[in-house]
């Protein structure tokens, strides 16, 4: 149910995990999940305490970008960068990595170092023609610093960057597969689109081979089922003819005994 909630519902989704926690304390799921409803709802210090408990647990560094997030969130920038550089980031997946560049550069800016936010930011997966699910969030990173240090040529770079990946990410919904983001095709790609509705209304219908196949030899069908019963419906009236063309017991004793219903003396006794 917190996963269901955290997105539209936050503070609902923080009951459900509380109360999985007072279940079920000891699990790092549940110590996880707790903290991560803590941040959404904006109590850094409770998910600060849950995410450590749950490193202690799990043994993981997943979650060290929320981590370095809510130090920062406490007000302390500089535990924050402690924090961060804590952990080895070449044994993190790709996308804690980014995640953790994002939120160290963020807690440069909170020093005012916006040179050492933007160089937080250097990382290689920092590829303005390659998206995957972490790129938006990182080109948008990079447009607002930049933006802080007054080059707004290349924050407005990066940020038409970030709305092309989002856009990209949204249409294919690729994961970590990567996906070329070139300006030229993703806008051919658009304005082929905008012909579709009009190829869809004069389009022919299709008519299913199969289906018209089904149907013809369903009616064929039904002919000989009809031709059938005619056929049985003459075998009766062939039979019913015959039998009164047939001659009664009654009439063949009567010829053998030479007698013929217009014989007068051929009466009751």
């Amino acid at each position: 149910m917190a996963s269901r909630l955290i997105d539209e519902d936050p503070a609902l989704a923080h009951e459900h995990a509380l109360a999985a926690s007072r279940r079920a304390g000891r699990i790092a799921i549940v110590r996880e999940t707790l903290g991560i409803t803590a941040y959404a709802t904006h109590d850094f210090a409770l998910a600060l305490r849950e995410l450590r408990t749950y490193r202690r647990i799990s043994g993981k560094d997943d979650q060290i970008a929320l981590m370095v997030d809510s130090e920062r969130g406490i007000g302390r920038p500089d535990r924050a960068l402690e924090t961060g550089r804590a952990v080895d980031r070449s044994a993190l997946s790709t996308p804690v990595r980014v995640a953790l560049a994002i939120a160290m550069s963020g807690a440069r800016l909170d020093q005012g170092d916006l040179e050492l936010a933007l160089g937080e930011l250097e990382i290689p997966e920092l590829d303005p023609d390659r998206a995957f699910e972490w790129s938006p969030a990182l080109f948008a990173a990079r447009a607002a610093v930049l933006e802080d240090l007054g080059r707004d040529e290349e924050a407005s770079f990066w940020s038409h960057r970030a709305e092309v990946a989002a856009e990209a990410l949204g249409v294919d919904e690729a994961g970590d597969e990567e996906i070329f983001i070139e300006d030229g095709l993703i806008e051919g790609e658009f304005a082929d689109d905008e012909f579709a509705d009009d190829e869809t209304a004069t389009a022919t219908p299709v008519v299913d081979a199969s289906a018209d196949a089904d149907a013809s030899a369903d009616a064929d069908a039904v002919d000989e089922v009809s031709s059938d019963d005619e056929s049985v419906d003459e075998d009766s009236d062939d039979d019913d003819s015959a039998a009164e063309a047939e001659p009664s017991v009654e009439d063949e004793v009567r010829e053998l005994l030479g007698e013929s219903d217009d014989d007068p003396s051929n009466t009751e006794a």
